[in-house]
Order: C-alpha cells, then sequence, then structure tokens
C-alpha cells in the first residue's frame, strides 16, 4: 500500500453517488477545493461520527470553497440509506471494486481483533484547486476530523 503524498497529482476517478449517478473528480478541478475522505463502512459508530461532523460544518466548507466526497465501498443503495438516516448534506460515493482506494493508496492489510483482512484505511485528502494533493489527513480521531480539516482550510 503506497499512500498518495502531498505535492501527487490527485488520480481522476468516475465513481456513483448515493442516487447512483456518476460524479467525476474532474469536473471539480479548478473551481473548487475537494475533501476525499476514505471511510470503511457506512452506519457503523466511526463512520457515522466522522460524516456528522462534515454535515455540520458544511457551510463553513462551503465558504472555504470546498466539496466533500466521502467514499467506501458500499453500495449507492446504503449509501443512500446513510445520507437519509443522518441527513448527510454532501455527497457518497461507491467504490465497491475499490479501484479509487487502490489509486490513492488506502486499500490494504488491516487488523482487528486477532483478523487480517483487506479494507480500507481511514484516510483523508484535500485537493487543491490544480488538482494536486495539498494535504493529507491522517492522524485524526473520527469525532475531531472535521476540525482537523477545517484548522488547515483556515489556515491556507
Amino acid at each position: 500500500m503506497k499512500t498518495l503524498i502531498a505535492g501527487d497529482t490527485a488520480p481522476l476517478f468516475e465513481l456513483a453517488n448515493e442516487n447512483d449517478q456518476i460524479i467525476s473528480l474532474a469536473d471539480y478541478i479548478g473551481k473548487q477545493q475537494v475533501l476525499v475522505y476514505f471511510y470503511p463502512k457506512a452506519m457503523t459508530p466511526g463512520c457515522t461520527v466522522q460524516a456528522q461532523g462534515l454535515r455540520d460544518v458544511k457551510a463553513q466548507l462551503d465558504e472555504l470553497n470546498t466539496v466533500v466526497f466521502g467514499i467506501s465501498p458500499d453500495e449507492p443503495k446504503r449509501l443512500a440509506k446513510f445520507c437519509q438516516r443522518d441527513e448527510l448534506n454532501f455527497t457518497l460515493l461507491s467504490d465497491v471494486e475499490h479501484k479509487t482506494a487502490d489509486d490513492f493508496g488506502v486499500w490494504g492489510l488491516k487488523k482487528f481483533m486477532g483478523r487480517e483482512y483487506d479494507g480500507i484505511h481511514r484516510l483523508s485528502f484535500l485537493i487543491g484547486l490544480d488538482g494536486k494533493i495539498s494535504h493529507v489527513f491522517n492522524k485524526f480521531k473520527t469525532k475531531e476530523h472535521h476540525d482537523v480539516v477545517l484548522n488547515v482550510l483556515n489556515a491556507q
């Protein structure tokens, strides 16, 4: 697993959103900063807390010209339930084949309770207007993720 770092060009992707519509990263390059955050599974406790935090600061992210894409290996149908249940106001994307997760270097071996398996590592990437990764968020608690992101954005 070779995770992308600041300065790398963000891999372009086209993924289905919670409404099964295709969203392309290329449509945002040059227009808005993009926060791409990878999370393991919709509607699980940590992923819910992280999503709710971003939901609650969406107005501030909008003021900072930043759009949010949450990416997981969940099917669009499950993402739609997650959006509805938690009143999420940003886009969730389905990466069932984990190609985008592979491209960003966040798919790899994980360990939990003595078991090893492949899955998504919880990382986020801020992509600048130029299409390059300007910041990688790799050390945060799910309940503080939104604050960490806002601190970096406000310091730009």
